[in-house]
């Protein structure tokens, strides 16, 4: 598929791409006033099918966005779930793809705190699964830059413009020759990276920060403590976790659906598992795997075929 070519779905119509537009005086123009999710589908050679990854859960978390930022939608679930499947085979993707859902503030005459009118688009384009030993990992630093909280702009909602406070470490990361951040909420405890969840491994025990640390309420997030119990037996202790502890962890990644997982292998000049993706970091890629793709037959109600 060219991604240039690819269709999208707008207001309920099918178009290509480049003629999806929005008005640049809508609220969520000037002012971000959209929700989302990220949804990664999975082609299983195997089976011929495209699946949707925790698809039901997405759509949970979108319709509490919504609720959080108050706009009034007519969307149900399953106009969702119908919408990215149109879309999607209208495109007749056979691969893996990511699709962006995005709920925002349409209209020329609003303002940011308009609550209607409501528009949808679905726009799915094409992105491959990336085995962990084909990443390079990532050197982080942690930010100057404080992460939002449940007092300013809850993580908890996935709203486009809470997205602002991730560019602001990102970029700076970056400016500093990083890859990317770990971010520090308001207490000086560590909650995640920019769009993406931490976790790190000492003496065998995963660790995380928990939800009440300035964190999103992650899918992928969920699913590694899940599986890492139920599959390897590794318990994930939900906790603060301090700057010095990053130092001396054993080893660390960041998760979500746009990234999966991705090993850190420096955290501000200090090396990480000997610069390489540790053992549990592996071991849980290699099971993700298996489960997006419908290998694990323990875990095939997260998947929603496509066709």
């Amino acid at each position: 598929m060219d991604n240039n070519n690819r269709l999208i779905w707008l207001g309920g119509k099918i178009i290509p791409v480049a003629e999806a537009t929005i008005n640049v005086l809508s609220p969520t123009s000037q002012f971000g006033a959209n929700v989302f999710e990220g949804i990664r589908c999975y082609w299983s050679e195997q089976e011929k099918q495209l699946y949707a990854f925790r698809l039901a859960d997405h759509y949970k978390r979108l319709h509490h966005s919504i609720k959080l930022l108050r706009l009034n939608s007519p969307y149900t679930t399953q106009n969702f779930e119908q919408g990215l499947k149109d879309i999607v085979r209208a495109n007749n993707y056979h691969e893996d793809i990511a699709v962006r859902q995005t709920v925002f503030v349409d209209g020329v005459g609003g303002t940011w705190n308009s609550r209607e009118p409501i528009n949808m688009f679905i726009a799915p384009i094409a992105k491959a699964y990336q085995p962990i030993s084909e990443k390079q990992g990532l050197r982080c630093q942690v930010s100057s830059w404080e992460r939002i909280s449940d007092r300013n702009l809850s993580p908890r909602a996935k709203v486009g413009a809470n997205y602002i406070n991730s560019r602001m470490a990102y970029l700076d990361a970056q400016q500093n020759g990083y890859d990317t951040a770990l971010i520090p909420n308001s207490q000086g405890k560590i909650s995640e990276g920019p769009g993406a969840c931490f976790f790190m491994a000492r003496d065998g025990i995963l660790f995380t920060p928990p939800p009440t640390a300035s964190v999103l309420e992650s899918i992928t997030r969920d699913t590694i403590i899940k599986i890492a119990q139920e599959v390897l037996g590794i318990t994930t202790v939900e906790r603060d976790i301090d700057r010095t502890e990053l130092y001396i962890c054993d080893e660390a990644f960041l998760c979500g659906s746009a990234m999966e997982i991705t090993h850190i292998t420096e955290i501000d000049g200090y090396n990480i598992s000997e610069g390489k993706a540790g053992l549990i970091t592996t071991q849980l890629s290699d099971i993700y795997h298996k489960v997006i793709t419908g290998e694990m037959k323990a875990y095939r109600n997260w998947l929603t075929p496509i066709y």
